[in-house]
C-alpha cells in the first residue's frame, strides 16, 4: 500500500487510514462487530487508526472508542507498526459536543487517554479544535509540556485555518493538521490550508472524506459523481477518497467505518488512478 511520512519525522502512514468514530456513537455496532472492523482494516493493510477521548454516546461513556482500539490491538499479533492518533479538547455533555481546550482538561484528557489506550505514550496527539475562549498558544503550550513529560510524541491540529496553524508553530513542532475535506467541502484548499501544510512538511488528514451522513443525498444524487464512478468501476465513496489522495501526495484520507464492508471498499480508493480531466471535473462538483 502506498504510505506517506507523518510530517517531518521518519514514520510512515498508509494513506488510507480508519476514522473510527462511527464505532462508538449512537447506534454503535455490538463490541465484536466493531473489533471485526478494525481488524480487517489492519489485516487489509491500513496502519493509521484515529480517535478521540470524546467518540463515545456522552460524558458517561468518555474513552470508549480509544478502549475498543486497546482491546482490539491487544487481541491481534504484530501490531507494532500501528499508528494510534488520538485527540483532547472537547466535552461531552449530555451528548453534546462542546469545546473545552484548557490546559488542564488537556492534561486530564491526555492522562486517561494514556489509560484507555493502554500505552506509555501516544504517538500523534492532536488539538481537537480551537477553544474561542483560550488563545490558541496557550493549549499549544501544554501539549508541549505533555510531549516533554514523554505523555505524547508528536503533536497535531485539528479543525484550524492557516493563522492558528502558524500560532501553533510559534511553540512547537506540529506534525499533522486535520480538518474536514471533501468533494463537497473544499475549504482546506480555497483557504491555503493543504497548500500551508504540503510547504512546511505538515500532513494534512482529511476527515469526513466522504462526506459523512448529511451529506449522504448528495453523493447519491449527484450526477457526475456517480458517472465518473461507473467509468472507472469504482464505488462512489472510492472516488471521493482518490480524488483527495491524487490532489496531492501530502494528504492522508480518515473514511469513518461501522461495517466491515465499508472499511475493505475504502481501501481500494488508495491504488485508484484518476486521469487529469475527470480530476478536473469532479473538482468543480
Amino acid at each position: 500500500m502506498k504510505s506517506i511520512k507523518l510530517g517531518n519525522t521518519i514514520i510512515e502512514a498508509n494513506r488510507v487510514g480508519l476514522g473510527a468514530m462511527p464505532l462508538s456513537l449512537e447506534n454503535r455496532p455490538d463490541e465484536m462487530a466493531a473489533m471485526e472492523v478494525i481488524r480487517t482494516f489492519i489485516e487489509g493493510g491500513g496502519n493509521f487508526i484515529d480517535t478521540a477521548n470524546v467518540y463515545c454516546i456522552d460524558d458517561t461513556d468518555v474513552g470508549h472508542n480509544e478502549k475498543l482500539i486497546a482491546k482490539t490491538l491487544n487481541c491481534l499479533n504484530n501490531t507494532t507498526n500501528i499508528i494510534v492518533a488520538t485527540k483532547g479538547g472537547l466535552r461531552r455533555p449530555k451528548g453534546a459536543w462542546t469545546v473545552d481546550a484548557s490546559p488542564s482538561w488537556l492534561r486530564q484528557s491526555c492522562d486517561k487517554s494514556l489509560v484507555d489506550l493502554d500505552c506509555d505514550s501516544i504517538f500523534l496527539y492532536q488539538l481537537h479544535a480551537p477553544d474561542p475562549d483560550i488563545p490558541i498558544t496557550e493549549s499549544i503550550v501544554e501539549l508541549a509540556q505533555l510531549k516533554e513529560e514523554g505523555k505524547i510524541l508528536h503533536i497535531g491540529l485539528s479543525n484550524v485555518d492557516v493563522e492558528q496553524i502558524k500560532l501553533a508553530l510559534s511553540v512547537t513542532d506540529i506534525v499533522s493538521v486535520q480538518n474536514r475535506c471533501n468533494l463537497f467541502e473544499k475549504k482546506s484548499f480555497e483557504n491555503g490550508v493543504v497548500e500551508f501544510c504540503e510547504l512546511n512538511e505538515i500532513t494534512f488528514i482529511a476527515h469526513s472524506p466522504v462526506g459523512g451522513h448529511f451529506q449522504h443525498q448528495q453523493r447519491n444524487q449527484n450526477l457526475l459523481l456517480n458517472k465518473t464512478a461507473e467509468k472507472y468501476q469504482a464505488s462512489t465513496y472510492q472516488i471521493m477518497l482518490a480524488w483527495l489522495l491524487n490532489k496531492s501526495p501530502n494528504i492522508l484520507v480518515i473514511p469513518g467505518a461501522s461495517k466491515i464492508t465499508s472499511i475493505t471498499d475504502s481501501l481500494k480508493a488508495e491504488n485508484l488512478e484518476i486521469n487529469e480531466t475527470d480530476m478536473q471535473l469532479l473538482g468543480r462538483i
